[in-house]
């Protein structure tokens, strides 16, 4: 007895670090959570989309639904690509990279949600589809240099303060139409739309916001050169992509709602 506390007393230190190294390895987060309920608040989202899609006269094939996965570990984001969704977006370039890498065996569609800072674009560039928050004219040079470099093109969404909230990035509405020819001159940059958050005020309403947004597009449908591209609207989130969908949005972006109930 006396040698197997000696044992222990050695021992203890060196086992419990294993054992905090074990439980906090991301890929034995699965057996953490309730995957049904993933996959079953999922495939309640979709019918959502199906819905609202239907109400603005419109399939739901007409809407992109991106999986916002900036608070599970890469073995949900894996299960939500494996249950179809291979459209998946970060709002922070550093956690971008982490996870695909981690599912770098599987064919996603990563999408930057967040705000970018030049000095991670070489990092970011080779691995996003589309890039949501082109909110400076400064960033979109850089953008294109670095795309230029890389011998590819940089797809991106012009991110527009629609609501005015001085804590949110974005271009005024006001600034876009003047920026649309330096923007078109950018060989490597390819504009496919707008992006926007509704406001954060108790008393906005997102529906005028989102209106708002698809008016601005439409109007610009008119002015723009031919290398910009305006089709898509990146907007709406877990509490209002419903109303995003009904005033045009073709992109939402929903994360917690696809998490709620599954801690066990």
């Amino acid at each position: 007895m006396a040698k197997r506390r000696r044992w222990w007393k050695w021992n203890r230190s060196v086992i419990c670090q294993l054992l905090t190294v074990v439980l906090r390895t991301p890929y034995l987060a699965l057996f953490a959570v309730n995957i049904d309920r993933l996959l079953d608040n999922l495939n309640s989202i979709r019918e959502r989309v199906v819905a609202a899609a239907a109400r603005s006269g419109r399939t739901a094939d007409a809407v992109t639904l991106i999986a916002v996965t900036k608070y599970v570990d890469a073995p949900i984001a894996a299960a939500l690509f494996d249950a179809g969704c291979i459209d998946l977006g970060e709002a922070r370039p550093q956690q971008l990279w982490v996870k695909a890498e981690a599912l770098a065996d599987r064919p996603v569609r990563w999408h930057l949600i967040g705000h970018l800072q030049r000095n991670k674009i070489e990092r970011t560039l080779p691995l996003v589809s589309l890039i949501h928050s082109a909110d400076s004219l400064r960033l979109i040079v850089a953008l294109d240099a670095a795309a230029t470099a890389i011998g590819r093109t940089a797809s991106i969404l012009l991110e527009v303060n629609i609501s005015g909230d001085q804590a949110k990035h974005g271009f005024r509405p006001d600034q876009i139409e003047n920026q649309l020819g330096a923007i078109a001159e950018l060989r490597h940059v390819q504009v496919r739309g707008l992006m926007t958050m509704a406001g954060l005020d108790g008393d906005a309403d997102p529906r005028r916001d989102f209106a708002r947004l698809r008016e601005l597009r439409d109007r610009l449908h008119a002015l723009f050169p031919p290398a910009i591209g305006l089709s898509e609207l990146s907007m709406g989130m877990s509490g209002d992509f419903e109303a995003a969908i009904e005033e045009g949005a073709t992109i939402v972006r929903v994360g917690s709602a696809l998490f709620e109930g599954i801690e066990p």
